[in-house]
């Protein structure tokens, strides 16, 4: 069942949560049901539809943060690499990743076809995605998991197309892990700092 929580809540309730378990409170088809909902709803510029995703769960999950880890340990330093690796534990630790791309061959068409605009296609193009980021993100927590946002991309990006069998030409954007929140927020509530709303709104 879908979560009834109101919008408004939902969007102050998204926090980021680093200590996560192996488990969900709602099945899987409902994972992959909100990352469909946003696939098909969130908007994008002339609608291009230019944002993908892979959900990755339990096994495949694991086996992802296992080739992250051995990309970094073959291609950075052993001092960069070591301070790196004492965060993946907790990611691999977590329930699944939803890695979002953008199709490169897409976006193309539509520079083509619209030509006065080719310029403003990459950019609206990071609009989009993280629309799509932003809304699984908030959905996810309104049904009790808790998230947070990675960015190992583009060491990554290679072993990732090989093992999960991505097209070519996504690109990759970010990796969303997610499970049951096992403590609160990075940040707690009461310590959470907002710049004053009057300075960024007119």
């Amino acid at each position: 069942m879908a979560s009834t929580k109101p919008f408004s809540a939902a969007i102050q309730e998204r926090r980021t949560y680093y200590a996560l378990e192996s488990s969900s409170p709602i099945p899987d088809a409902r994972i992959q049901e909100i990352v469909r909902d946003a696939i098909l709803h969130v908007p994008s510029a002339f609608n291009s539809q230019t944002t993908r995703a892979v959900v990755l769960l339990n096994e495949a999950h694991q086996k992802m943060w296992d080739l992250v880890v051995e990309v970094y340990k073959q291609q950075l330093p052993e001092d960069k690499f070591n301070r790196a690796n004492q965060k993946f534990p907790m990611f691999r630790a977590a329930y699944g990743t939803i890695l979002f791309y953008e199709d490169s061959d897409v976006m193309r068409e539509f520079q083509i076809k619209y030509k006065s605009y080719e310029h403003m296609f990459p950019e609206w193009s990071e609009h989009t995605n993280g629309m799509h980021q932003f809304t699984v993100w908030t959905a996810l927590e309104a049904e009790g998991l808790g998230a947070n946002l990675q960015h190992y991309n583009p060491l990554i990006d290679v072993r990732l197309e090989t093992e999960f069998k991505i097209p070519s030409t996504w690109r990759l954007k970010a990796q969303m892990v997610f499970g049951k929140p096992t403590s609160g927020p990075a940040v707690p509530d009461d310590q959470k700092q907002f710049h004053p709303v009057e300075d960024r709104m007119k």
